[in-house]
This record gives structure tokens, sequence and C-alpha cells, in this order.
């Protein structure tokens, strides 16, 4: 790095650099030649750059930021680098740094100059320059190009234009607002350049004001903020001081001007040096340095003016005022500003040397405001983390603790709801209580104990004075009264406090927890701090933590949230933190009665487990006997402090709630209050006589709270809530697996409860109370406990902790005797266990599955005791329903419990205590009673068992469960709840095949389809919200969706594993049944396995099930006699549809009327079925007998009049043809074999019509289901897309009923089918294999009304060369031309067009198809039906003469009528042997006669082509190459005709001119040379067409470079000698030919002479017999000027040109009036729209009468 010489730093700025290492702080110097970096720690040069090496400094990113890069050369090289800085003083250190932007290497950054009148102060307007730069704008002197001032863009505050100066604009600048007025033409221009040039250069927002200014304005505001008043702290000015100001200067100019004009010899100067304004109105303020106190003190610190300048003089200038002022009044004035300036500028000063003086002067101080500004000050100053510790040092946090305690004195403050009560408990030991005092006389007798009041009259008396030594409890020993903080603040100081006693307290308190929040207890890795920070360490200690914890008591709401928040920051991973329990905190914050208690939630939840306390008496559960606040808080409290966030427990704290989780509320607040008042009775009232009086522990007595006495808590939870399903339904339950374990051990405990061991006179004997005085009063049984709780306390008496606990229990005894006491288990609290064992199994079934039930044997012994209880019925509280809903949601939950309750013999059980309840259920039960509810609960239990095998054989070795449960559905009508869970009950017994059997023998099938009638589908489609419990109809609807499921399980239709619809909350507690599967049972049993049907939609449903798209799953066994009933009772397809559909849609079938092609279903058939049922239920209910067959030799009556094909309706699947199939290739195939059946029928039937021997009755009927069937086949292939493939094998079949003449319909309903499958590629070669065409070809002729759609299907069908082939053979094409040529149907003959292009595009007999054609038609029409076949129709009915086609009426009648005549002929031939075929003879062609005698190349008629050269051809390039082709065949001719020569020459000239691009397919194809060669032919007029041909490609850049490869020049010039008329076209294409290819082409002119050759032309040699001599010169002479052009040989032509003395008069003259047109222009006339009818001489004949009807142009004949 070189050091620049003579480099001076000009401005120094503190920034960061940021480089990949890291980031690093740097001194930014911009010097006199370059900038330079330095170490700020050793001032040591880091970097050094010259303005020559720079490259650009700009500001990073948009906006106001503090990031700026330099980019600079590295070396001598182009390379370049960027650095990063950053510095909160970017603006000023960017302007700085541009000002030499000048000197930098890239750019030299100049701005642009503007021409403008600046409005001097003189109020004249001079002419200046303002100058856009990078850094401001420039004010410059245009005479001497010097700046004479910059307008810095940092200290521009924005522009303002003036509405009434032409072209004028403001420059806000300085900070105080003046206006420097310009005007520029270019205003607009001066100032978005300026925006821009800010933004991008320095990085800041300069901004238009939107409101324009006027002159007037300007003159008013042009001084800124002079003219205004100012009252600020470094700056008081106003009208005074500006009289003042104005008097002064007056006064210096006058007498300045006396003294020029005494001196007036000498040359006088101003001596401004000692010039000063002394402003008189000002002499009354304080000002120390350049701020005036007293506004200082006033300002507000949000105010802009609270950036204090040279802030650490100013502060070291109010300090030493502070230390030499004798009045505290100014020591006082000192401190506040000393506070305001620290509060402001504390980082810029730094740490305070002098913070233990004034720590010492507060401990000394005896002066009210003295002592508050001094803390205000220290508040300040605690600002800086050194000051803190010079604080904690100075013992400042003690003394502070001191002052705090200051706010028990304050009696004035808001009163606290509630606050009375909680004092009121002590009133009658608050004389007592409050004399704590102690003082020694003068002659040292000890005199007391005195309350706080007795010793104010003891000083106001004089008895006491300073030094009078004094003690209080709390107090270490005997102290002057001056050194304890209470006395000597309440009695001895003096002034007036700023604050109160609790201001005071709450601004130490912010200060003890800013001072903490300096020293946390982890570091940033989260390890805890040993020893613990000193500031935390000093607050713990015992002479300051009682103090502060104590503050809790004033009840101040502010107070208590900052202790609060201090305990919280202190006791932090702090060592002391389990004894803090002793200083009575938690019963002091649990009485506080304000509602901010978030920080105290805070605070107890990481505290109150924390504590070195243990409460063995305690009831509940661990967490409460840990828990501090386990003897104050109910146990649910406790738990959800610990559970949850202080922000949920502070919400319950505060409110009412009564939840499973938390039973609170204000009353029971109070009580807790009230109770924890009386227990520190003794204690509160002290603190108001003796601030400093410190509480003894001594432990609370668990509180017992009437609201709960009747509650059962387990875990977290009351279990009464937690069961009430009505108010808490779904009520989150954090552990189940904890909930259930605590609530197993709760029913064990209350089955084993005893009575109480402790009786009332035991306790009070232990209190050593009087036993035979009666019941003691609470306040006396509290006293005894207090006594003897601190004699016997561990900590203080390690050998009474036995007896401690003894006190503890009887006093915990009678405070809650009034209790209720059971003797023995509680039936309710079992009841609610039972209850909440069942809702954690059902809601919680994923979490408890892994875990085997623990419960079974108590749960057993209950069902068997309640079921043998004689009196069950009637008790009041029976724990029968509550076991049995246990027991199905245990075996519900996993297959664990399942097999342990089977081999607990629960089945049995279950099975005695349906039996009962079965036996007294009756038409009139309800649903609430108590039988009805534990049927139910075992029915579900049943369900879920049902889903294991080994309890499925138990289930079968006991019959009475089915004949109970089939006695159930007896009652569904009365009971439909209870009903529906026994038809879930059948449902689930049904994967087992014998429970099958066992149900159907037991006549389940009577019960259960009668309840598929009773659903309204209505109410399930309505959107309503219905609920079972309040709306019958939907109790109906459910039980007849679950019999439905039912059925489909009984018959092995459903699957196995199927998901129950969901069922509500039972009233009683039964909640969803829906069992967690076990695995699969084994199928050994079954006898068959059904496969699963396809899925179907109803007619009335579009949605599919949810199951349809879930994976396959095995069915229940699959039940043949099930199955053949229902299918007889419901119908095949109701059946499938058990199994393949939702019951829903199911049901909404069977309740509807439908007719479809499955299905014809109504009132009739819905009738003779109930009546069936109700027949054989009331049989098999009353005598026990029904049915042998089961059902399933039933018949319906309505469906013997249809055609049935494949199971469906043909008739109504016709009317319904969209309606979805389930198998739709099955019922194609079906039909097909139908329609094969009658194919000999219809045969019969057209050899009888040809007879005509038919009688309509004999065949009319089986006619009809024919064409139906043929129909229907259509439908099905239509709308069901890959159902044609089973028309493969059948099209003989099909295509032979084409030929059945005497039915229409039939024919008719064949083609449409053979349309329908030409879709399928498979069925097209099928046909094309099949040899059928000439059936569908005849239908051309014999069946017009079709024969669009004959048409259509030969179109598909054309794209199988094979049958292309085969249409060619049996004259297809013959038909075809018949109908293009005659038809009358415009539609038809397009068609037709469309047929022919399709076939002729076909690779291997298209051509063959072509020629064909064009033995009737010219090929234009074949293109023309290839490019747009309805263009191709009206060609054929128009009359053209154009260059490719020449067609007239008589061509068009002689075509038409021939091809008429031919087909006729070929139709009776083939009409009575199909398999004849078309041929036509060799040398046939239809003389249609136009274009005959017309000379025609290419199939373009160059007569034509020449008179409309501009016709667009349709094959271009073809007629080009068979035009040269025949052109050069004439050119090599010996004695070509001349005419044809002429003719040929001309179309090829035309071509290539109304063409050019033609041009370039010339030299490929090899005619050059053949032309060249022409040139020498001894026929002169040969010569002529090749010289016009060359002269037609010589404007083509290809061409000419292939003639440049050739000998072009010789035979050229031999072909203008022997035509010179041609010498001038010649000329010109040599011109052009010079132009485009020089070399070449000039050096064989040069070999071959061609110079003089055309000078002796312009002599006039050669030329003698041309009319116009003087336009071939001069294209002679453009020739020779083309020449001149050749950069290799051009030299040469000018040598030779420069002999000659023609060219000398020729050179100089312009020819261009010589020049004609050429002849050829006229080519490019005509139309030049391609288009077969949009050019030419073509007109389109239209009818003047109407065709005839196109039913009658068959021909039969």
């Amino acid at each position: 790095m070189n050091i620049l010489k003579d480099n001076r730093d000009l401005a120094c700025f503190y920034t960061t650099k940021h480089s990949w290492r890291g980031k690093y702080k740097r001194v930014f110097s911009v010097g006199t030649h370059g900038i330079t970096t330095y170490n700020p720690t050793t001032l040591e040069v880091t970097n050094q750059w010259a303005y020559g090496d720079i490259c650009s400094i700009s500001p990073v990113g948009k906006g106001q930021g503090t990031e700026f890069s330099l980019t600079f050369r590295k070396g001598s090289g182009k390379k370049s680098e960027t650095l990063k800085f950053s510095t909160e003083h970017r603006t000023e250190l960017l302007t700085e740094a541009l000002r030499f932007r000048t000197d930098f290497s890239e750019g030299k950054i100049t701005g642009r100059r503007y021409n403008c009148f600046k409005h001097h102060w003189s109020d004249s307007r001079r002419s200046v320059c303002l100058e856009v730069t990078p850094g401001g704008i420039d004010q410059i002197d245009p005479q001497s190009n010097r700046v004479l001032c910059s307008y810095d863009y940092r200290c521009v505050e924005g522009f303002a234009e003036l509405a009434d100066y032409q072209g004028g604009f403001c420059i806000l600048y300085g900070g105080f607002s003046r206006l420097h007025l310009f005007a520029s033409e270019h205003r607009d221009e001066i100032i978005r350049s300026a925006v821009e040039h800010a933004g991008s250069f320095i990085g800041i927002s300069l901004r238009l004001r939107k409101e324009s200014l006027s002159f007037e304005g300007f003159l008013c505001e042009r001084l800124g903020n002079f003219q205004q008043d100012h009252a600020r702290s470094n700056l008081i000015w106003n009208l005074k001081t500006r009289e003042e100001l104005r008097d002064a200067l007056e006064g210096e100019m006058r007498s300045f001007g006396v003294d020029r004009e005494l001196g007036s010899a000498n040359v006088i100067s101003w001596n401004h040096q000692e010039f000063e304004v002394r402003y008189e109105c000002l002499s009354d303020e304080i000002k120390i340095g350049d701020y005036y106190l007293r506004l200082l003190l006033e300002e507000d610190e949000s105010e802009e003016s609270g950036a204090i300048k040279r802030s650490y003089e100013f502060f070291n200038e109010l300090y030493h005022r502070f230390l030499l002022t004798p009045k505290v009044s100014m020591k006082c004035v000192c401190l506040q500003a000393l506070a305001i300036v620290y509060g402001r500028c504390s980082e810029e000063i730094g740490p305070f040397s002098d913070t233990k003086y004034i720590v010492g002067m507060l401990d000394r101080c005896t002066d009210k405001l003295e002592r508050d500004r001094l803390i205000l000050f220290l508040n300040k100053l605690i600002l800086n983390k050194k000051n803190v510790k010079e604080i904690m040092d100075s013992n400042g946090v003690r003394i502070l603790v001191d002052l705090l305690t200051l706010a028990h004195l304050h009696t004035s403050r808001a009163t606290v709801p509630l606050q009375s009560n909680v004092l009121e408990a002590g009133a009658d030991m608050k004389r007592e209580s409050e004399k704590e005092w102690y003082f020694g006389n003068a002659d040292k007798e000890r005199r007391g104990p005195f309350s706080f009041e007795e010793m104010q009259e003891f000083w106001r008396s004089g008895t006491l004075s300073a030094k009078t030594r004094c003690w209080a409890q709390g107090m270490d020993g005997w102290r002057p009264l001056q050194a304890v903080p209470q006395l000597k603040w309440a009695l001895l100081a003096g002034g007036q406090a700023v604050m109160n006693e609790s201001d005071l307290a709450t601004l130490i308190l912010n200060m003890l927890i800013s001072m903490c929040s300096y020293f946390p207890s982890r570091d940033e890795d989260n390890a805890i701090i040993r020893p613990l920070p000193k500031v935390k360490r000093l607050i713990s200690d015992n002479t300051c933590l009682p103090h502060i914890v104590q503050l809790l008591l004033t009840f101040d709401p502010i107070l208590v949230e900052k202790v609060a928040n201090l305990l919280y920051l202190v006791m932090q991973d702090n060592p002391n933190l389990q004894r803090l329990y002793l200083s009575g905190v938690f019963f002091f914050i649990m009485m506080y009665t304000g509602s901010n208690v978030l920080p105290i939630a805070r605070f107890l939840k990481y505290t109150h487990l924390k504590q070195a306390f243990k409460s063995e008496e305690a009831k509940g559960l661990d967490i409460v006997q840990r828990s501090v606040l386990g003897p104050m808080l109910p146990e649910a409290m406790v738990c959800y402090l610990e559970n949850y966030e202080p922000e949920r427990f502070s919400e319950i704290f505060l409110g009412e709630f009564d939840t499973p989780e938390a039973i609170w509320s204000s009353e029971m607040r109070r009580l807790m209050i009230e109770k924890l008042a009386a227990h520190l009775a003794d204690f509160s009232p002290r603190l108001q006589s003796n601030t400093r009086a410190l509480y003894q522990y001594c432990p609370v007595p668990a509180l017992s709270f009437p609201q709960l006495d009747s509650e059962l808590f387990c875990s977290i939870y009351y279990l009464r809530h937690l069961c009430d399903r009505t108010r808490f339904p779904d009520w989150p339950i954090r552990d189940p697996v904890k909930l259930l374990k605590d609530t197993l051990d709760a029913w064990k405990r209350e089955v084993e409860k005893k009575p109480p061991s402790m009786s009332v006179d035991d306790a009070y004997e232990v209190l050593n109370l009087p036993i035979a005085q009666g019941q003691h009063e609470e306040s006396k049984i509290r006293k005894a406990y207090f006594r003897l709780a601190q004699k016997y306390h561990p900590d203080k008496n390690p050998e009474g902790r036995d007896m401690f606990e003894k006190v503890n229990k009887a006093y915990e005894f009678l405070c809650s005797k009034s209790a209720r006491v059971v003797d023995g288990p509680d039936p309710e609290n079992i009841i609610l266990i039972l209850k909440t064992q069942s809702i954690l199994f059902n809601r919680h079934r994923q979490e408890l599955e892994p875990y085997k039930y623990a419960g079974y044997p108590m749960l057993i012994r209950t069902l068997r005791m309640e079921t043998g209880d004689e009196l069950l019925f009637s008790r009041t509280a029976p724990l029968l329903p509550a076991a049995a809903e246990l027991a199905h949601h245990t075996v519900s939950c996993s297959a664990l419990n399942a097999e342990e309750l089977r081999r607990e013999e629960g089945i049995e059980v279950l099975m005695e205590a349906l039996s009962r309840c079965v036996a007294v259920l009756t038409a009139s039960s309800k649903f609430e009673d108590m039988a009805v509810q534990v049927c139910g609960h075992v029915c579900r239990c049943y369900s879920v068992a049902a889903q294991f095998e080994e309890c499925r054989e138990k289930i079968v070795e006991l019959p009475n469960i089915i004949r109970d449960v089939c006695h159930i559905l007896y009652y569904s009508k009365a009971l439909p709840r209870l009903a529906s869970v026994a038809v879930q009950c059948v449902s689930s017994f049904a994967v087992d095949f014998f429970l099958q059997t066992h149900l159907y023998q037991a006549g389940a099938l009577w019960h259960l389809l009668p309840l598929l009638f009773l659903y309204d589908y209505t109410l399930a489609e309505s959107g309503v919200q219905a609920s079972q419990h309040c709306n019958q109809q939907e109790a109906l609807n459910r039980l007849a969706r679950r019999s439905a499921r039912a059925l489909g399980r009984l018959a092995g239709l459903r699957a196995l594993e199927e998901p129950e619809e969901e069922e509500e909350e039972e009233a009683n507690g039964g909640g969803a049944n829906t069992p967690v599967q076990a695995n699969t049972p084994g199928q050994a049993n079954t006898p068959g396995q059904a496969n699963t049907p396809g899925q179907a939609n109803t007619p009335a449903q579009a949605n599919a099930p949810a199951q349809a798209n879930a994976p396959a799953q095995a069915n229940t066994p699959e039940n043949p006699a099930i199955r053949k009933s229902l299918s007889a009772m419901l119908t095949p397809y109701l059946c499938r549809r058990l199994g393949s559909s939702s019951p829903a849609e199911v049901l909404k079938l069977l309740n509807s009327n439908c007719e479809s092609p499955y299905l014809i279903w109504n009132n009739s058939t819905r009738a003779e079925l109930l009546e069936f049922l109700e027949e054989q239920q009331e049989s098999n209910i009353r005598r026990g007998e029904c049915d042998k067959s089961f059902g399933s030799e039933f018949q319906f009556s309505e469906h013997g009049k249809e055609l049935i094909v494949g199971e469906i309706f043909v008739r109504v699947y016709n009317e319904q043809p969209a309606f979805p199939l389930e198998h739709p290739k099955a019922f194609a195939s079906a039909l097909l074999d139908y329609v094969g059946s009658q194919a000999q029928y219809l045969h019969t039937l057209l050899a009888m019509t040809q007879t005509s021997k038919l009688e309509s009755q004999q065949h009319t009927h089986r006619l009809r289901w024919a064409e139906m069937a043929l129909e229907a086949l259509r439908n099905v292939i239509k709308n069901n897309p890959g159902s044609e493939s089973e028309c493969i094998g059948h099209f003989k079949l099909l295509f032979s009923l084409l030929r059945v003449h005497g039915a229409g319909r039939v024919q008719q309903l064949a083609l449409e089918v053979v349309n329908t499958v030409t879709s399928n590629q498979e069925c097209v070669i099928n046909i094309a294999e099949s040899l059928v065409l000439p059936n569908l070809l005849v239908l051309l002729h014999s069946l017009p009304s079709s024969r669009q759609l004959v048409l259509e299907t030969l179109y598909a069908l054309t794209s199988n060369t094979k049958i292309i082939t085969e249409a060619m053979n049996r004259g297809a094409l013959i038909y075809l031309l018949d109908l293009f040529c005659n038809s009358t149907h415009p539609q038809v003959r397009t068609q037709t067009a469309e047929l022919f292009s399709k076939m002729t595009s076909d690779k291997l007999v298209g051509p063959k198809v072509r020629l064909t054609l064009m033995r009737f038609l010219p090929a234009v029409f074949m293109d023309a039906m290839r490019d747009n076949p309805e263009a191709a129709v009206h060609i054929f009915e128009g009359t053209h003469e154009n260059p490719e086609l020449i067609w007239n009426d008589s061509s068009r009648e002689t075509v038409s009528t021939n091809v008429r005549e031919m087909m006729l002929e070929h139709f009776r031939q083939q009409k009575d042997n199909p398999d004849v075929s078309w041929k036509l003879p060799e040398n046939f062609s239809v003389p249609y006669g136009a274009g005959q005698g017309e000379l025609e190349v290419g199939g373009v008629f160059l007569r034509i082509f020449i008179a409309q050269p501009g016709w667009v051809l349709r094959k271009p390039r073809e007629f080009l190459v068979s035009l040269l082709d025949t052109l050069t065949t004439l050119l090599e001719k010996n004695n070509p005709n001349g005419e044809v020569l002429e003719t040929v020459t001309t179309a090829t000239v035309c071509l290539f001119i109304s063409q050019s691009a033609l041009a370039d397919q010339v030299p490929p194809l090899g005619h050059l040379p053949r032309v060249l060669s022409a040139l020498n032919h001894r026929n002169n007029a040969v010569p002529k067409s090749a010289i016009r041909v060359i002269h037609a490609l010589s404007d083509n850049e290809l061409c000419v470079r292939s003639m440049a490869a050739l000998d072009t020049i010789g035979p050229l010039m031999v072909g203008m000698k022997l035509r010179a008329d041609m010498a001038g076209l010649a000329c010109e294409a040599l011109n052009r030919m010079f132009q485009r290819e020089q070399t070449e082409l000039v050096a064989q002119a040069l070999q071959m002479e061609l110079v003089p050759y055309l000078l002796k032309l312009l002599e006039g040699v050669g030329l003698e017999t041309l009319e116009n001599p003087s336009a071939t010169k001069a294209q002679i002479v453009k020739a020779l000027k083309s020449m001149t052009r050749s950069l290799q040989f051009g030299e040469q032509v000018n040598e030779i040109l420069s002999r000659s003395s023609v060219w000398s008069a020729f050179k100089d003259q312009k020819h261009d009036l010589f020049i004609s047109d050429s002849q050829t222009a006229g080519y490019l006339t005509g139309p030049g729209v391609a288009g077969y009818l949009t050019a030419g001489s073509g007109s389109t004949v239209m009818p003047s009468v109407p065709p005839p009807v196109d039913g009658d142009a068959a021909d039969l004949n």
C-alpha cells in the first residue's frame, strides 16, 4: 500500500467495515488526495485509495439507511473491487466524498448546467448558473465560472414552486426553512434531476411541496424560522430579542459610519470579532453552557429539541454548578437537569464517576425534595451498567430498600375492593399490635412500647431529638432517630417531596428491576451463573427481601405488580428460592384483591413447586402436596396453574368459572382472602406502625370451600362436571392414561372408604383446648394453633416435626368438620367414576388401545350384584346402566379387553342383565327407563364383542342372546332408538355364518324389512338439523338406515369392516359405538363367499357413496338362503343395491316410485310386499310359524309385461338411454344374442314382403321387439364407450339387416348401429374382414333418407385401406360420383367430396382412386375436394375459364349423364348379386370437351396464364418443372414451332416475374446450361427466347451465381450478335448480373473482350437496324459502369475505357430518359387472390327452378 504524500484529512467519520471475515470498526477519512481508513484503536492506516483509483461511491439500498459501497481499481489492472461500509453519518460522508468526484477514475462525474436568475437578498435579479451534481446543487457565476455557493442535498429540506413567478422555484435550505428563489425555463427538469441525484448518490428522498407559494408568501417566509418565536432549552427568540438585535446592529452601524467619516483618509475595517449583542431580556434566565435550565426542565423529551449538543461538556458544567451551590433549591434544579441530560445522552456521556458520592448524599440528606431529586437522578444513572455496579458497591441497594418501606405510611391511596375485609379480621388487636417503638431518655432509661402516633407526639413536644436512640422489632440494635428511615423521613426531614410514598416506592422498584435485568441468571448458553449476580444476592438478603415482600400488604395495584415482577427476576435460579415461603410472600400475594394478577401468576407458576415445604396432611394429588399453594387454593386451581400458561390462570382466577378443570368464583376468592387475613391478623396492622417489622412464618391449615363439598376431584378434573355431557360434551382431556389410572385408584379408595379416625375432642386435646366446654370459637382455635405451630415449627424446633404435624392435622380437621362425611362407599361417587371411565374409553380409544383394562373384576362384580338385586328397578341411584355402558366402551376400545371380558365370564353376566331387562319391556316403555338403557348398552357391547372369533363362539353357545335381540326388534315402533341399537347388533352378528343362520331362522327378516319403509327421505334431504332425541322421524330414519345395512350384511353383500354412521350422544351417556376393529376373524366356518357386485347409481342420485373410492374389502360371509329371500322380496336389483350403495340411496329408492331400466317400483309393488311381511310377522310372533321358504318364493305381479334382456327393461332403457348401466358390455352382448335369435324371422319377413303374403297381425309384435332391441343396442353403444367391441364377430348379422327392404325402421336402426361402432378401430378392421360393404353401398340409392348417415359411415370406414379396396371393387365410386354430380342436396354433395378427398389421400389405394376419378373429372376437382369440399361443389356447378380449368354447362351435363347411366346399371346388377364387381374399361374417359385445342403444360393452360399471370397456381413448382422441360426441349429442336416457342417463352417470363421466388428453384434443376447453349442456335428465334429467359433470371441472386460458374458471357455475346434487336435486353441482364456477381463475370467479360465489343456498339456498329438505338446504348453504358465497380478488375475496365474516345462522350451523360419500361411490366396485372372461384372469368349458374325431391330420386329399377 502506497501512502499518499501531502494528503490532508478533511472530514472523518466513525464507520463499520463489512467483509467476509466479519465487521470491523474503522475511521473513514475524506482527504485532499484520497480516502483513508484508520484503525480507531491504534489510528494506524488500514487502507488508502487515491481518487484516481476510485470508480464510485454510492449508498446501498433505497431510502434512509446506513450502508454504502466503495468501488476502486486493484493495482494497475482493469479489475475492480467493492467494499461495503455502514455509518449513521452516511449522508455527510457521501457528500464530502463526492466533492472530489471529478477526480474519480470512471465517469468523471459532472452535472448539467442551467441558466437561471437568482432573486438576491437585495431584491434584485442576478444571472447565475445552477449545476445539478451528485452531491448537491452548485450556484456558479457565469462570468468567472466560480462556484458561489453549494446547496448540499443533505441540508436541503425540499423544493417549492411559485405560482405567480414565471419559472420560479425555491430551495428550502439550512435547517431553518430559509427560502432561496430562482427562476428558470428548465424548472421541472432541475427539480426532477435534483431529486433523482439525491436518491441515487446520497440516499435521501427529497420532495416537492404540493402547495405552491406566492411571491408575497416568499417575501414573508424567506428568512425561515428567524421571524418565528422560539422558547427552547437552547434558544429563546421572540419580539424582544429581535428588537434588541435590531437596536444593537443599528447602533453599531451608526458608530461605524461615524468612525469611517472621521478616518476618511484611511481604509476603515469593522471590528467584528469583538461585536456582541447583550440581550437584557434574558438576564434573569439561569444559563449553563448553551442551555437555559428553566426551559430544559420544562421540555418534553419527545420534542425535536431533545437532542443536546456537546452533552458531555454540558453535563460536567451542570455537575460543577451542583457541587458549588450551597442552596438546596439550586442543587435540586441542577439534579433535575442532570437527570434530563443523562437520560437523553447516557451513551455519549458514558459512566458517571461520582455515583458513589450521589448514593452517599442520598443516605445523608434530610430534605425530601433533595431525596427525590437524587433518586430521580440515580434512576437515570442506572441506564449505564457501570453506574449500577457503583450503586451496589456503595450500599445503594439497602438504602433504596429502606426507602421502600415508607410506602406503608402512605394512607391516602385509593381503596381497593375487599381490602377492608382483608384487615377487618384483626380489628380487636390493633391497639396492642401497633405499640412497637422504644427509645432511651437522657437518663438512659428504656421507655416503651409506644405507637407511631405517640412517637410523633413526643417529637412535636421535643421529647425526641435527632440523636435519641430508638428501637423496634426488625432492627439489629439501638440506633439514633436520624438513622432510622421511618422516623427520619416522617419526623426529622423537611422540604416538599416530589413524589408520595407509593410513587417513590414504584420508582425504586422500577430501578431494582432495571438493575436486575442487566445481570441475568443464565448465560447465552443457558448455563446457570454461579455465584448469583451481586444485585440479586443483595436483594435476596434477609435485610432486603422481607421488606420488599411485605410491600404486598400495601395492596397498591402498581406496587404489587412491580414486586411480583421483581421477585420473578430475582428468584430465577436463586439458591434461596426454596426458603422464599418463610417470608410469607405466598400469603401476602394471595391476599391481593386487584385484577392485575398476570405478573403474580407468572411468579407463582415459577415458584410454587420449588419451596422446601411439604404438607403431609394435604388432600389430593402429588402436585398439591408439593405446592406451597396447596393449603390455600383448591386442588384444581393448583393444577391449573401448573398445567397452563399464566395468562390462562389469571383469566380463571379473576372470573366466574364452573368447568371440569376449575370451579372458582369471586365468592371463593373472598373466602380465601378472609381466611388468610385472619391467619395474618396479628401482623398486618403492625406495618403501619413499624414499617420494618418482620413477619414470623406460621403455616396455614388447608382451607375448605363449601362450593366443593359435593365434588369428587380426580387427576385434574371435577368428575361431576366432566360427566355432565349436556354442559361439557367434549371437554378436552390432557392425559387420558393418567386420568384412567387415577380414576381406578379413586374407585378402589371409594370402595374401601372408612369413617374418619379423629374426633372433635381428640383435636381439642392436641391443641390444648378445654374439652368439656362445648364448641370453641374459631378465633380461639386459631390462636391456639398459632402458638403451638410457632413452638413446634421444624425451622425453629427440628425435634418438633411430629408434634407440628399433629397440630396441623387437628386444626385442619376442626376447620373442615362441617364437610360432608359418608360412612363407607358413596354410590354417587362410584357412578361418577364409572361414567368417567366410559368417557375416556369413548373419546380416547387410540391412546388407551394398547392397555388392558384392569377394572374388570370390580366391574363384573358390580354387574352381578346389581343384576341379582331384587330392588334393582326401584333404586334411586342404580349402578347397572353405568356399569353396562362401561363394559361396552372398554370392549370397543381394545381387542385385549374383549378377550378379558370373555375370560371373566362377562358375556354370560351381560346376558343375564339383558334377559332381566328385556323381560320388563312393554309397548309403553320409554327410552329413559333403566331397562331400556341397559338393553341398549348390552346390545352395543355384543356388537363390539362379535368382532372377535372367540366371543362369537361364546354367543353362538348362548341362543337366548339372539332371542332377546329379536324380541327387542318387536318394539321398534315404540322404542325406535333402542331398536336401532338392536339392529346394529344384528349387523355385527352378520360377520359369522352361523349367527346369520340363527337370526334368519329366528325371523329377523320379518322384523327388519318393514323398517325400511319407515324412511322419510324428504327429512334427510331438507338440510334441516334434526336429532333423534327430539325428532321421532329422524329416529325412524336412523333405524331404517341401519336395517338396510344389516340386511346387506346378513346376505353377505356388504364389507366386513364397513364404517358405521356416526351416532349422537345418548341422553344417558351412551356415545358413538363404532368399534375399533379387531383382526379379521377366520373364515373356517363360512360356507361360501360372494363376489362384490359392481357399483350402480340410482336415477335420483348422482353422487356415489363414500365407500366407492375406498379399497375393496372382503364381504361378510355369503348366505345364499338369505340372498335368495331378499332377491325375491326386494327384486334382484334392489338386493344388489343393498351391498353396493349407501343405505340412504336404497331407502330413498324403496320409498319412491321409480321406473328405470333396472327397476319398476311403485305403490302397488310396495303394498304387495308389506302385506306379505305383516302376515309373516304376526304369524311368527303369535303362533311361532312363518313361511317355510322364508320369502324366497315370493313373486310380484307387475313385471310380466315387459321385454327384459339381461335383467334390464328394454322399453324403459330406450326412454332413458343416458342411464348409467352397471355392465354395459354384458347388456350389449345380450342384445346381440337376442337380435341374432330374431334374424331368421326378419329374413323370412323379407321374403314374405317380396311375395306380398304378409299379414300385419302376425309380425307386428315381434317386429316391434326386434326394433326395440336394435334401438337399445344403438343406445348402449353410443352412451357407453367401449361396449362397441361386443359387436366384433356379429357384423355379418348387422349388415344383413340392411337388406331387409320391407322393414325400413330395421334398416335405419341397423345402419345407426353400424355408424356408431365405426369410432372403434377394431370394429372397422372386423368389418373389413367380413366383406359386407355392398349391403351398405346399395343404401346410397335405395334409402335416400339415410344417404347422409351412409356417407358418414363410409367416411369413418375408409380409414381402413382394405375397405377402400373393397369399395373400389364394389362400385362405391360410381355411387358417390352420382351423388356428387346429380344429388340436389348440397350437404350430401359436400359429404361426398369429403369422402373422395379421404379416399384419394390413402397411401396405397389413393392414387388409383384419383386416376379413376380423373377419367370422369378434371384433376382440379380432386385438388379442390382435398382443400375445400364445398368449393369443389361450387366449381362443378359453375362456368370457369382460368389457367387451370375450363368448365362449362356442356361439360357438366356430359359427365352427369354418363355417371347416372353407369350407376343405375351397376345398381341393378348389385341388387340381384351383392358380390358383383365394378370396373371401368381400359381406355374409358368422359369426353366433356372443354379445353380441347388449348396448349396445356403441367395442368395449366398457357394462353390463359399469359393473360392472367397473377393467377395463384395450385402447384407452382410442378408447373415450373414442366414448363422448363418443355422450353428446353423446344430450344434444343432444330426447327421448333415458332408460335409454341413464343407462347412457352412468354409463359416462362411471366412466371418468373409474377412469382420471383420460383427462380431459386432453377439452378438445382440443371436447365441453365441448356438455355445458355441455345444462344448459339442457328434458328434466330431460339437465341431470342434464351435472352428473354436469361433477362428474367438475372434478377435472382442464386441464378446469377450459377451463371457466373458457367460460360455465360461468350454465348450471350453470340446471341447479341445474332439478334441485335435483343442487345438492349441482354445489356440490361448484364448490368444486373455485374451488380450481383462482379468478379467472375467481369473476368469472363475481359477474357471474351466484351468491353471493346460494347464500345463498338456505342459507336453504332451493329445497331443500324434498330428503331431506337439510344435506348440500347443507354443499357450498354449502364453495363459498362457496373463493370468499373468491380474491386478486382475495375481498374482494368477503366483502363480500357479510358483509351476509347467514344466512352468519354457517354460516361458522364444521363440516359434514364432513353430507357423505357420493360415490356413485361404488364404481366403482374390481374387478380392475385388464391382460390378456385375468386379469380378468372368463371361464373356460377344459379338454377331458376327448384331441384327434384331427394326422396323421389331413388330408382329401384
